[in-house]
């Protein structure tokens, strides 16, 4: 049997993703869960039950914290004094670790997992896998992991464990935790997620503005495909002239010319600061 690992936060919905793939594992895995909600639906859609902390954390290998990024730091100093030297704390995002979260104590492990999600370009070929938008069920993705403090030797387990609990696995990159907090929530959010919910608020407008909803969404879905193909070399290809000189026009209307700073040191902190 492999090392011991307590999952934390286990009948919440990234809990319950998690130990739905420990528990096809070799890893001996204790859950912990405080609501009666997530303990039922833990029962429910895994079939596990819960344990105490203490005898979670007793002779444990890893302990993976899959609770909010609000709770990291408290639930870590409660349970710090209870670990050995040696032990894994793993979270599964880089902005507690960034901000420094994480009791004092150098002769623990500290690991950060993070998944990429299935890519929109892909060869996924089953119903299943073409809707698993999230992963770690039926689509495959990458993984990002790193590890922020302990020998070199512990990356393989924690990168072991992240395979697991992310699976199925497309590749899986080693980074720092900082490399980690520029791809989230900087690339990831910050950029991503804020300039994809403006192209939603702009199909809207046009929906607005008379365009049957159906063919905005068609028309703009379909346009991401293609142009997102081109941009990301996924095919052979150039934007016509109309399109780059549409591009010429919109970038200075819809983005600030120091916008590339919110990927600065302390932008990045900042907007973990308020994520913590």
């Amino acid at each position: 049997m492999k090392q011991k690992i307590a999952l934390f936060g286990a009948g919440g919905k990234m809990g319950v993703r998690l130990a739905k793939n420990l528990k096809k594992s070799d890893y001996q895995v204790a859950h912990v869960e405080v609501s009666e909600v997530g303990q039922k639906r833990l029962h429910d859609e895994v079939g596990v039950a819960c344990v105490s902390i203490d005898t979670a954390l007793d002779n444990v290998d890893v302990v993976i914290l899959a609770v909010p990024d609000t709770l990291i730091g408290r639930i870590a100093a409660e349970i710090s004094p209870k670990l050995r030297a040696g032990v894994m704390v793993m979270t599964l995002d880089a902005a507690a670790p960034f901000a420094g979260h994480l009791p004092d104590r150098p002769d623990l492990v500290y690991f950060v997992a993070h998944p990429c999600h299935p890519p929109i370009f892909n060869d996924e070929s089953t119903p299943e896998a073409r809707h698993d938008f999230f992963g770690g069920g039926h689509a495959k993705q990458s993984i990002t992991s790193a590890l922020m403090q302990g020998p070199d030797s512990a990356f393989d387990l924690g990168e072991d464990v992240a395979k697991v609990i992310y699976a199925p696995i497309l590749r899986s990159y080693r980074l720092t935790v900082e490399q980690m907090a520029l791809l989230e929530p900087g690339l990831s959010e910050t950029v991503c997620a804020t300039l994809l919910y403006v192209m939603k608020q702009a199909m809207d407008e046009t929906v607005r503005r008379g365009v049957p909803e159906d063919a905005a969404r068609d028309f703009l879905l379909g346009h991401m495909n293609i142009l997102g193909a081109v941009i990301f070399n996924e095919i052979p290809g150039a934007f016509s002239d109309a399109c780059n000189k549409a591009i010429q026009n919109g970038l200075p209307r819809l983005m600030r010319d120091d916008w590339i700073k919110v990927f600065d040191h302390d932008e990045i902190a900042e907007s973990i600061r308020r994520i913590t």
